[in-house]
């Protein structure tokens, strides 16, 4: 992997928008300053899923944006996207590079398990993510994860490492500085009356050389 993975991820949420309002919105994230997109859609309507996939990833293209694809190995393989998200109980990690590449970008959520994060790192991910810090609308049961994980982290990884849960632009900056690498936002951002100027606000968290 040539390009460092950091900044603001955008994790989309098809009960916030569909079809072109979907594309509208990541657009305007990216323009406001995403710098990865995951597209995670738990529908059953492969026809939908493979559509909108497939339009973001051209639109992610065209920024020179990885589109990451949540939990769906088969569907990230037939567009040929950047990577895949893979949870807890999805298939191994092994299994998606063997199908994916060298090249692609897969990452694991690890929640507030810091042995295995360990373990997704020896085993080749690109990325682990820990979360929930924050009450989560998405998420309201998710394991809660302190912010004290992500400063041992910092210490024991080589890879980067994303937060997620219930970020906001003014609970973000205690994530950046305590060794979050990326903020994974779904609400946060498509939830939002402006979503140009709020990932406008997240990515300036990044932009403090002291963080």
């Amino acid at each position: 992997m040539t390009k460092k993975l950091s900044g603001l991820y955008a994790i989309t949420d098809q009960a916030l928008g569909q079809g072109d309002k979907l594309y509208s919105q990541v657009e305007a994230a990216i323009l406001g300053g995403a710098r990865i997109i995951q597209y995670r859609d738990k529908s059953n309507d492969h026809t939908k899923r493979l559509a909108e996939a497939a339009q973001l990833l051209s639109l992610c293209q065209t920024h020179n944006i990885p589109l990451i694809i949540n939990d769906d190995l088969a569907l990230a393989c037939q567009i040929n996207a950047d990577g895949v998200h893979l949870g807890r109980h999805d298939i191994s990690l092994q299994q998606a590079r063997n199908k994916l590449g060298a090249s692609a970008i897969i990452g694991i959520s690890c929640y507030n398990n810091l042995q295995h994060a360990l373990e997704a790192e020896s085993a080749g991910a690109d990325y682990v993510a820990f979360g929930r810090f924050f009450n989560s609308a998405t998420k309201p049961n998710a394991v809660k994860a302190e912010i004290e994980l992500l400063q041992q982290a910092k210490k024991a990884l080589h890879i980067p490492m994303v937060a997620i849960g219930g970020i906001t632009p003014e609970n973000g900056i205690q994530l950046v500085q305590a060794g979050a690498d990326m903020l994974a936002v779904i609400q946060g951002i498509f939830a939002q009356k402006n979503i140009q100027t709020t990932c406008h606000q997240f990515a300036k968290l990044f932009e403090d050389p002291q963080r």
